[in-house]
């Protein structure tokens, strides 16, 4: 110990257990906050992802009864039986093409208020086997006090209310199957005629939520606003006299959330749905633990296996293990910050280069993995356009925009729809509709150049329009339209003749409350278009 070796070797020695044990330290606190802070981000992104399936699905549902709700308040002229029966097989029609294309619909309806007509009581159709819809006979309504909103809900509660309603499940009257529904009420000249409605199987909407997994143990699940489950995959609400209630804590307005279950700590991320319901994602927290806590341990055994190394090499590799060392720290601080840029250049043989490839690989396969996340969830597989759900968070921008004090935006809101798509898949095939889709968004992408496109239903785009093209946007409707009678007329093949409805909606900020106003105008203006477009060509080819 007297000698000058001894004490440097000593002296450093010291010196590098105090250092890499504070290296340990601050790796492993380093380690457990990016742990913990990308599981909460993926269970928030986990359940953001579920909430646009979810919200979509509803959503398709909703704009299916919309649409025929738009419909029939401009087709009702009388009350008469004679009108009202002519109304509903126009309505039966129209109802029938739209939910052909919405999925897990069960029954779709058309009830007219006993006090209207005694005779004419509407129309339901039903779905239970998957073999198409057939009339059912309806349920006899002049039994019911439709004053009491406790019995045919999907009657009395939109009659009472007066507006669009999601109702929480129930079983379904004759068929005796649990279901959610969608009920719009009808009125002519102020005066309550009946209700439209659409029920959904309830299976299908367990079906959405049973894929929402996470780790081993992680679920998602529905609750009302009230806290009564809805559905859960580990509990057959169904079976229960009482709905079960979610266990404590899980009604609070945090979104992230830490609570117990039957002595399991677990952490839970909620959204709400756009039918009122909450969509819960929740995972144990030892499995959350459980890879930052593995990581730890390899990290503590890796620096403990280094300090051996460098004690018996200390004086000649001192210098060159000091520096990867620093780099890591700084490193491991960068990710802990969220710059998963950062790279490390050291690539010795010996530990720390085996760790610093590792940590290089880590945030290499993180970047990819939230790169991969963002192209599954904001693009089109098929056409390459931007999704549903890029579309939905452009609009929530430009709401944000537009609800900023003194805040002014000019744009517009175009609805594109394929026509005769259905034909050509049904015809040609569906690889020929995917071409009939890609021409059409190639179409729309040329003529809107400098406009965002989107996909935002199976045969539906949008493109939103600002600036220049928001400026010409009449030019470009008529060019539209040009490139697609040129389509028509000039291409042989069906899946060549791109035919696509369009509508347009202006965005004034003295009638329209939200964006999805304008989306919604722009929508209806889109089909208005069909239907004329589809009128005059009939009338063509009659006169011809």
């Amino acid at each position: 110990m007297h000698s000058i070796k001894a004490k440097i070797t000593v002296m450093t020695a010291a010196f590098m257990v105090i250092a890499m044990t504070v290296a340990t330290v601050f790796g492993i606190s380093a380690i457990r906050r990016i742990g913990s802070r990308s599981a909460n981000q993926i269970l928030l992104l986990l359940c953001e992802t579920g909430e646009k399936n979810l919200d979509h699905y509803f959503e398709s549902v909703e704009q299916s009864v919309d649409m025929v709700s738009a419909y029939v308040e401009s087709d009702l002229d009388g009350v008469d039986d004679a009108h009202l029966q002519a109304h509903l097989d126009r309505v039966s029609e129209i109802f029938n093409k739209l939910t052909y294309k919405t999925n897990g619909v069960l029954t779709y309806y058309y009830r007219i208020d006993p006090t209207v007509s005694e005779n004419v009581k509407g129309f339901w159709y039903v779905n239970l086997n998957d073999e198409g819809f057939k009339q059912h006979e309806v349920t006899d309504i002049s039994k019911y006090d439709t004053s009491d909103t406790s019995g045919l809900v999907w009657f009395t509660v939109p009659k009472s209310t007066g507006t669009s309603v999601w109702l929480p499940p129930y079983i379904t009257d004759n068929l005796n199957v649990r279901v959610i529904s969608y009920n719009v009420p009808v009125s002519y000249k102020g005066r309550f005629i009946g209700v439209i409605g659409i029920e959904i199987d309830y299976s299908t909407m367990a079906d959405e939520v049973n894929h929402i997994t996470l780790y081993e143990n992680g679920y998602a699940f529905l609750n009302d606003e009230k806290g009564n489950i809805i559905y859960h995959p580990h509990i057959d609400v169904t079976a229960l006299k009482t709905q079960p209630k979610v266990p404590d804590g899980l009604l609070s307005d945090r979104k992230n959330i830490h609570y117990n279950y039957d002595g399991v700590e677990k952490q839970a991320v909620w959204l709400p749905l756009s039918n009122g319901m909450r969509l819960n994602v929740t995972v144990p927290v030892n499995e959350i633990n459980a890879e930052w806590q593995n990581w730890s341990i390899g990290i503590t055994i890796a620096f403990v296996a280094m300090l051996v190394v460098f004690i018996l090499i200390l004086r000649r590799f001192v210098g060159r293990i000091t520096k990867p060392l620093r780099q890591l720290t700084a490193v491991a601080e960068q990710v802990d910050a969220g710059n998963y840029d950062c790279r490390l250049d050291y690539d010795g043989r010996d530990e720390v280069g085996t760790l610093t490839r590792t940590f290089n690989r880590l945030t290499e396969n993180l970047k990819a993995y939230i790169r991969d996340l963002n192209d599954l969830a904001y693009a089109d597989a098929l056409t390459s356009l931007h999704n549903k759900g890029a579309f939905d968070i452009c609009i929530k921008n430009i709401q944000t925009q537009i609800d900023k004090p003194n805040g002014t935006l000019e744009f517009a809101v175009c609805i594109f729809d394929c026509n005769d798509l259905k034909k050509v898949n049904d015809n040609n095939g569906h690889d020929k509709g995917d071409i009939y889709l890609k021409d059409a968004a190639n179409t729309i992408c040329e003529v809107f150049e400098h406009s965002p496109v989107f996909r935002i239903g199976g045969d539906e785009f949008a493109a939103l329009l600002l600036e220049r093209d928001y400026r010409d946007r009449d030019e470009l409707l008529k060019l539209f339209d040009e490139r697609c009678r040129e389509k028509r007329k000039s291409e042989t093949d069906a899946w060549e003749r791109v035919d696509v409805a369009r509508g347009i909606a202006v965005y004034n900020p003295n009638e329209d409350g939200s964006v999805d106003d304008v989306v919604r105008r722009a929508d209806k203006n889109m089909y208005e278009y069909k239907w004329s477009i589809k009128e005059k060509r009939l009338k063509s080819q009659e006169d011809n």
